[in-house]
């Protein structure tokens, strides 16, 4: 790896970065050379220098600072980022958020009936990555777009969630392929076709959603509600602007988060002691349905730690997201790295690391509510929605998401693993993971009125 990127491509390309980057530093310790002019950190005091700002220093440049098109809150410089993230963050503020309860728990109903209605036609076993995605693909096609993907009504997917992940693929392959001149054809030809025509769909789905969204009125309170009070001034968005941060908010809004309740459904099922103790939690707050509403769901202490727990063991991102050192070198958790060496912090291996955490492979919720036993675990090396001025803007919509549903299913099911010997999380990973069904038999309880 001192001498050729080609292992790590080769890990980018078949999906085990985040495993093979995990088992580096399990190796080698907290810093690992992965590629000539690449390292990668699983100290907590790294991400404050590799990914926050400080007097004397901005922002660091990301390894792919740009895209092909016009910008996203993804893929732009710090300029365009701060006016795009200045507008979309208004949807995602906790005042917003209380105004669109109603919404998110209109699917979260939907949701708990088709499962009801399918555990007691007899149903053996169902696939909740895929009912978690029918969820969440339809609440933020409805929080984005003002409408949703009737994937829940329907009770199958959208053609659209089917082709989600080809565009983390697609990205894998570009990011293979921009190492070389002429990269762009280079692309085209070392990507396989579905993937390629997949991501294609994709942006021309989000270009019919965004132009549907503009013949409606500005009056709803959704994400593109604020952004089209600036249409067609300088602090506003292109169309194609429209398009690509659709794109990601589709991609970023829907997929991590059913991944990450995915994970904490499989973990738990994994692991009968939590279990039981979060159905104690929530089984004995509340008596009825209606009770479990955001203001309710956050002050259960427990389900936040099993989350918080689910998002270290199985983080919705796995590997790093890279960074460039700037031109006169920085001290990264303290390693002098010289100007224009790439660096990260690679999630997956942060988070399993002895070095950070006690006993890191076993799921311990505990370890976030003060147990002593855990007092020596680094709490600042999770940060499973990045940090700094680039972090995940849908942090509190996920949250949000993830506690109320979770909420819902202790008190609606009864759960039990289809094949509990199955390693689930055994998955391919392209930057988000390329998840497997996750087969669970539902048991309704008898609703408490």
């Amino acid at each position: 790896m001192a001498a050729t990127r080609i292992p790590y491509m080769r890990f980018i390309i078949t999906g085990r970065t985040a495993q093979a980057v995990k088992a580096l530093h399990e190796q080698y310790g907290e810093v690992v050379r992965i590629a000539p002019d690449e390292l990668s950190f699983i100290n907590g005091d790294a991400w404050k220098i590799i990914y926050g700002t400080r007097p004397g220093h901005g922002q660091k440049q990301k390894d792919y600072p740009t895209a092909d098109g016009a910008p996203s809150i993804i893929f732009s410089d710090d300029v365009d980022h701060t006016r795009m993230r200045r507008l979309l963050s208004h949807g995602f503020s906790d005042s917003s958020l209380r105004g669109q309860e109603p919404i998110i728990k209109y699917y979260v109903d939907l949701l708990m009936q088709r499962l009801r209605e399918k555990a007691e036609a007899g149903k053996q076993a169902l696939d909740m990555v895929s009912w978690y995605n029918f969820t969440t693909f339809d609440i933020i096609g409805d929080l984005a777009f003002g409408e949703p993907f009737d994937c829940l009504k329907n009770s199958t997917y959208h053609q659209w969630v089917n082709i989600v992940i080809s565009s983390t693929k697609f990205g894998a392959y570009t990011n293979v392929a921009r190492r070389f001149p002429g990269w762009k054809t280079l692309s085209k030809l070392i990507t396989p076709r579905k993937v390629f025509d997949q991501r294609n769909l994709h942006l021309q789905l989000t270009k019919e959603k965004v132009q549907g969204r503009l013949t409606k009125s500005n009056e709803r309170s959704d994400f593109f509600g604020n952004i089209l009070k600036y249409e067609n001034t300088e602090r506003g968005f292109s169309f194609p602007e429209m398009v690509t941060n659709g794109s990601t908010l589709i991609i970023a809004g829907s997929e991590t988060t059913a991944t990450a309740l995915a994970g904490v459904t499989y973990l738990l099922l994994r692991n009968p002691r939590v279990m039981q103790r979060l159905q104690e939690e929530v089984r004995d707050t509340f008596t009825s349905e209606e009770q479990i509403t955001l203001e309710n769901c956050n002050k259960l202490e427990y389900i936040h730690a099993v989350l918080t727990e689910a998002l270290r063991i199985y983080p919705p991102v796995g590997g790093g997201l890279p960074r460039i050192i700037d031109t006169q070198g920085d001290v990264v958790a303290g390693h002098f790295v010289p100007g224009g060496t790439i660096v990260s912090i690679a999630h997956m291996a942060a988070y399993h690391s002895a070095i950070n955490f006690k006993h890191p492979e076993k799921f311990i919720p505990e370890r976030f509510l003060g147990d002593l036993e855990f007092a020596n675990d680094s709490k600042t090396v999770m940060q499973p929605f990045s940090f700094g001025p680039r972090n995940c803007i849908g942090r509190n919509l996920a949250y949000v998401e993830m506690r109320i549903i979770v909420a819902r299913m202790i008190f609606n099911f009864d759960m039990e693993l289809d094949q509990p010997s199955d390693d689930w999380t055994d998955q391919p990973n392209f930057l988000l993971w390329d998840k497997k069904p996750l087969m669970v038999r539902l048991t309704p309880r008898t609703k408490v009125q």
